[in-house]
């Protein structure tokens, strides 16, 4: 059973920075496609930022790029995203997700099949 486990949300001030982990179980971590989204009241979900199985590749929504970083430590089962420069319109729920298909990159919600439950970050102007 997998299972995905974020933490590290939290209330910041505009240019602040939040680490978030996303601890996974239940499969082999490093078999598996990582990428973080996010959904705000009244929006719809988002991509964020994505990562290869090996960590060798990243990509990220024009909105974060620059200012946040994805990573994954395959040893510890734990996948993060660094957030610096935070802006009032970053604001949302952060949500890690997992695909252990064939994909090697993936931008919508609909190829990861995994979910953690979301850990909300607020930033105030």
């Amino acid at each position: 059973q997998v299972q995905l486990v974020e933490s590290g949300g939290g209330l910041v001030q505009a240019g602040g920075s939040l680490r978030l982990s996303c601890a996974a179980s239940g499969r082999t971590f490093s078999n598996c496609l990582m990428g973080w989204f996010r959904q705000a009241p009244g929006k719809e979900r988002e991509f964020v930022a994505g990562i290869s199985r090996s960590g060798g590749t990243t990509y990220y929504a024009d909105s974060v790029k620059g200012r946040f970083t994805i990573s994954r430590d395959n040893a510890k089962n734990t996948a993060y995203l660094q957030m610096n420069s935070l802006k009032p319109e970053d604001t949302a729920v952060y949500y890690c997700a997992a695909d252990w298909g064939p994909v090697q990159i993936a931008r919508s919600a609909r190829e990861f099949d995994y979910w953690g439950q979301g850990t909300q970050v607020t930033v105030s102007s």
